[in-house]
């Protein structure tokens, strides 16, 4: 197992694929029968923020640092940002 694929406390492996499923199955159970709208960008913004946050935190806040670490450019990174209203560094 890679550090990429943490473990859950029973040991079994929670990949963040089996969360996003079992998050999404959840959502359209709770739907009961509503029809669903604009379901990828929901889902997007649900796991695009925390992942930013998380990062970053990680990071120290060095946004370069965090742009390698999600594989994306700075300026990519700076508008993500900027669209979900988290602080942005300035001079790095």
């Amino acid at each position: 197992m890679s550090a990429a694929e943490p473990t859950t406390s029973g040991g079994s492996e929670a990949t963040v694929a089996a969360c996003v499923t079992a998050a999404v199955e959840r959502y359209l159970a709770a739907l009961d029968g509503h029809a669903a709208h604009d379901l990828h960008r929901l889902v997007i913004a649900e796991v695009e923020r925390p992942l930013l946050v998380t990062v970053m935190a990680h990071c120290d806040g060095n946004l370069t640092a965090a742009a390698a670490l999600l594989g994306l450019n700075r300026a990519t990174v700076r508008r993500k940002l900027v669209q979900y209203g988290l602080s942005c560094p300035s001079g790095n």
